[in-house]
C-alpha cells in the first residue's frame, strides 16, 4: 500500500506541475482525453503485468493489436460477420497466441524473450500478407458498437433531454470504465484466488513454488493468455476508436507502453510483485505525462526519451527500495541474533 500511495502521490504531483505551467491541463476535454487513452492501453498493461509477475515477457502485445485490430475490422466491414460471432473469433485468436506462447516457454523450454520476440514479427508480417497491407475500417457503420470507444457515462444514458454541463463534462470515457471493470476482474483473481497466489509464488521462486506442488507450467501459460487476451480486447477497442487499422504500422511500440504502465505501476521485472491498481496508476503516468508533452509544447520527438527516462527510474527506484529493505532485514536479523545470545 505503501508503494501504491507513492505512485498516485507522483501522479498529483506531475497533474499538478501540468496545471500550474499550463491551466487547460485540467480542461474537462483534455482529463476525458487522459482517461480514455489511459483505458485503452491500460488494458495491455493489466495483460503485461500477469507475465511479468512470473518472471517472463511479453513483447507482441503491439503486434497482437494490429493482427486482431485488422481482423476485427475485416470480419465486421469486409465479411459483414455478425458482431459477436467475430468479437468471439478475434478474442479466440487472442487466447490460441497466449496458448502458444505459455506452449513454448513452457514445454519447449525457449526464452520468453525470444518466443514474444519472435511473435512480434511473425504477427506482423502475417496480417501484412493477410491483409495485403490495405488499410482496414468501419467507415461512418457500426455506431452502436463504436459506442465502446466513443460512448460516456453518464451523460450518455441521460433519458429526459440533454444531461446537465456539469455531468456532461465530467462523464468517464467507456475505454476507462472497461478498464476499470477489467481491473477489478483481475484484482480479484489475483488477490482472492489460490490461482493469483502461485502466480506470485512462481515470480518469486519458481523452482521453490514447484516443489511446493504447484503447477508452474499452467501457471505461466495462463498469465500468456491472459496476457494476450487482454492485449486482443484492446485491440478491437484500438480498432473502433481510430476507426482504421493500418497492417504495417497498428500497434508499433505498444508493447514498450505496456511494460512502462507495469514498471511505473510499481511491477517489479524480476517477477513475484505486483498489483492491479498500481500498474492502472502507472499507466495514468504515463499517459499523462505524453499529454503534458503535447500540453506544454515540448517536441514531440522527444516522447520516446521521456518514455525511456521513466522507465529507467521506475527500475532504479523499485532496486534502491529493494536493497534498503534487505539491508534493514539483515539488520534486524543481526539484532535478534545478539539478542538470543545468552549472556556469559
Amino acid at each position: 500500500m505503501k508503494k501504491i500511495a507513492g505512485i498516485a502521490v507522483l501522479l498529483l504531483a506531475i497533474m499538478v506541475i501540468s496545471a500550474v505551467i499550463e491551466p487547460t491541463f485540467l480542461n474537462p476535454y483534455n482529463i476525458k482525453n487522459i482517461l480514455r487513452w489511459t483505458g485503452l492501453f491500460g488494458l495491455l498493461s493489466l495483460g503485461e503485468a500477469f507475465v511479468i509477475m512470473t518472471g517472463g515477457i511479453d513483447l507482441s502485445v503491439g503486434s497482437i493489436v494490429g493482427f486482431i485490430g485488422a481482423f476485427a475490422a475485416n470480419f465486421i466491414m469486409g465479411y459483414r460477420m455478425p458482431i459477436p460471432l467475430a468479437l468471439l473469433i478475434c478474442l479466440a485468436m487472442a487466447l490460441l497466441m497466449g496458448l502458444a506462447h505459455g506452449v513454448l516457454v513452457t514445454k519447449v523450454g525457449m526464452q520468453p524473450f525470444v518466443v514474444t520476440l519472435c511473435g512480434l514479427f511473425v504477427y506482423r508480417g502475417v496480417i501484412r500478407f493477410a491483409m495485403k497491407d490495405i488499410t482496414q475500417g468501419y467507415r461512418n457503420e457500426f455506431q452502436g458498437l463504436k459506442f465502446l470507444t466513443s460512448g460516456r457515462l453518464p451523460s450518455d444514458l441521460w433519458t429526459k433531454g440533454e444531461a446537465p454541463k456539469f455531468i456532461t463534462d465530467w462523464s468517464l470515457p467507456m475505454p476507462f470504465i472497461i478498464l476499470v471493470i477489467v481491473g477489478i476482474i483481475l484484482s480479484i483473481f489475483l488477490n482472492r484466488s489460490i490461482y493469483g497466489r502461485y502466480i506470485l509464488a512462481l515470480g518469486r521462486n519458481e523452482k521453490a513454488a514447484r516443489f511446493s506442488g504447484i503447477n508452474t507450467d499452467r501457471m505461466t501459460i495462463i498469465a500468456y493468455i491472459i496476457s494476450a487476451v487482454c492485449a486482443g480486447m484492446a485491440a478491437v477497442l484500438f480498432s473502433l476508436d481510430l476507426n482504421t487499422v493500418q497492417p504495417s504500422t497498428a500497434g508499433n511500440m505498444y508493447e514498450l507502453y505496456a511494460i512502462a504502465g507495469c514498471v511505473v505501476g510499481g511491477i517489479s521485472l524480476k517477477g513475484g510483485e505486483g498489483n492491479i491498481l498500481g500498474v492502472i496508476i502507472g499507466v495514468a503516468i504515463v499517459r499523462v505525462l505524453y499529454n503534458a508533452i503535447n500540453i506544454l509544447g515540448i517536441a514531440t520527438q522527444l516522447e520516446f526519451a521521456v518514455i525511456g527516462l521513466v522507465v529507467m527510474i521506475g527500475v532504479g527506484a523499485d532496486e534502491v527500495i529493494k536493497n534498503i529493505a534487505a539491508k534493514r532485514r539483515l539488520q534486524e536479523a543481526k539484532q535478534t541474533t545478539t539478542q538470543a545470545q545468552p549472556v556469559k
